[in-house]
């Protein structure tokens, strides 16, 4: 009689997937703290009074909670309640134009195949290495020369510009991602290549949101450029107007004013990647199996 034979299962392989489990976890919670300690530090500074906040050494809670820097900010001479509408507009108008351009863009690099697209297409990657700092000057003097100096709308087409060649990767990617049988079946029902577009939408959000998230985190935090091409008071970005919320002798900062000014900068940035962050992942992943 054949003895019986049972698949090989050592007792010891649960333990040590346990391990490596565990490892992986107390590896992930010792990172999410790092990431985390200067966010919740500059939140609870944010409600200390400002005497408080100055205080040598430093405390890590505040002994009594105050609002006061959050309604400083209405009333400070920065007028920060401004800057935030400024940084609204300027973030708007870069993700809907980095949105559509890099959408038609894509569609045109993986669907519309023609001679040279490929070099096309590493020519707009390369354009992603040129550093913002190294063309500032002549950007400045083609803002000039066509009346968008100063201006947000300058600002926005340079924003969306720099976000193109990284927008157009993914976008490229996601249509790449979508198989050939979806519009084989769209052109058998008559769909052209708009109608076509349109239908694949729904399959393209998850690109489309990544391309929006990065266009929106680079000009909402854009400062180098705002600085630089902005030069009415009026028209600053939070960021800009947040190195201006220096008072008292001989420049001291006041530390409870300023770390409430970046909660409020960082606080949009956080809420919309936690909502988003699952189409976020996708987006990047797309294509990435072709």
């Amino acid at each position: 009689m054949p003895a019986l034979s049972f698949p090989a299962r050592s007792w010891r392989q649960r333990p040590a997937r346990t391990l490596d489990a565990t490892v992986v976890y107390v590896m992930g919670a010792i990172a999410a703290t790092l990431f985390a300690a200067p966010l919740a530090t500059v939140l609870m500074n944010s409600f200390k009074t400002p005497a408080e906040a100055s205080v040598t050494p430093p405390t890590y809670f505040p002994h009594s909670w105050s609002v006061a820097n959050y309604s400083a900010l209405t009333t400070s001479s920065a007028n920060v309640a401004h800057s935030v509408g400024n940084s609204a507009i300027i973030a708007f108008g870069a993700v809907v134009l980095t949105v559509v351009v890099s959408l038609l863009a894509g569609y045109g690099l993986s669907r519309l195949r023609f001679r040279g697209s490929a070099v096309l297409f590493t020519i707009i990657l390369a354009a992603a290495m040129v550093p913002f700092q190294v063309i500032v000057t002549p950007v400045f003097i083609v803002l000039q020369s066509v009346g968008l100096a100063s201006s947000r709308l300058g600002l926005i087409l340079v924003i969306t510009t720099f976000q193109l060649p990284f927008s157009i990767f993914v976008m490229r990617n996601a249509f790449e991602a979508i198989p050939n049988e979806i519009w084989e079946a769209a052109e058998m029902d008559g769909a052209g290549p708009a109608r076509s577009l349109l239908a694949m939408l729904p399959l393209l959000a998850p690109g489309l949101l990544t391309a929006g998230l990065f266009a929106f985190f680079s000009a909402w935090n854009d400062f180098f450029g705002a600085l630089i091409l902005l030069n009415d008071q009026a028209q600053f970005t939070l960021p800009v107007v947040l190195t201006s919320l220096i008072n008292g002798a001989r420049g001291s900062v006041n530390w409870g004013l300023l770390q409430s000014g970046v909660v409020v900068s960082i606080a949009p940035c956080i809420v919309i990647f936690l909502v988003l962050q699952r189409q976020y992942v996708s987006g990047l992943m797309s294509g990435a199996v072709k």
